[in-house]
């Protein structure tokens, strides 16, 4: 396992209890990844859902109550053991995102929520074609992530800024066309400007 990896899984298992304080009521009062969250429901196509980078299962819990046959992927043992936990009606795995224990074409939808902050730019063109391998023709996958172009050193876990443009461009050479993005400004409880963008798989799998 690459030495990223390696790291980000122990910093997010040392980060549980802290993670679950801060941000696993978080949805609750947050309009704004309410309203993505909410858009992507009402456009996946019928069919199973995964949460790649799913961690205590908060954004995963919250889609399955809104109906969606889901179930989430997470590197860490930790964050998984309090998902398991808190949701034992959805199935949580352990796993890397680069290369998903998942049927080639078996999923409507595919959430990346804040996820792919974590990978290094040579490997974010394998996970994106990765998540294309997964997904059926006119499937669905939502990615959110920081805008900028620092890296963030935190708790021994590297939180990658990205730029939208890069970002949309990159999901074009993985087969996925565009349907609908966004980008919020800086306000009180987010210091950082973050950017979403939602995409349809192609007919048929590239490369």
């Amino acid at each position: 396992m690459p030495d990223f990896l390696t790291e980000t899984r122990a910093g997010y298992d040392a980060l549980v209890a802290e993670y679950v304080d801060l941000f696993m009521d978080d949805l609750k009062t947050n309009p704004f990844d309410q309203s993505v969250l909410r858009l992507f429901t009402d456009l996946v196509p019928p069919g199973k859902v995964l949460e790649v980078g799913c961690g205590p299962g908060r954004v995963t819990s919250w889609l399955h109550r809104q109906g969606l046959d889901i179930s989430g992927v997470d590197l860490s043992p930790g964050m998984l053991a309090h998902a398991r936990a808190t949701f034992p009606d959805i199935v949580f795995t352990e796993g890397d995102m680069r290369s998903l224990d998942v049927p080639d074409a078996s999923l409507s939808g595919l959430v990346a929520w804040y996820s792919i902050i974590h990978i290094p730019a040579a490997f974010l063109p394998g996970v994106l074609a990765e998540f294309r391998r997964v997904l059926a023709p006119g499937g669905l996958l939502l990615v959110a992530f920081q805008v900028g172009d620092e890296i963030l050193r935190l708790r021994d876990i590297d939180f990658r800024r990205l730029d939208p443009a890069v970002i949309a461009g990159l999901l074009a050479e993985a087969g996925f066309a565009p349907v609908a993005q966004g980008r919020w400004e800086p306000r009180e409880t987010e210091r950082t400007p973050q950017a979403w963008q939602l995409v349809r798989a192609g007919q048929a799998v590239l490369g």
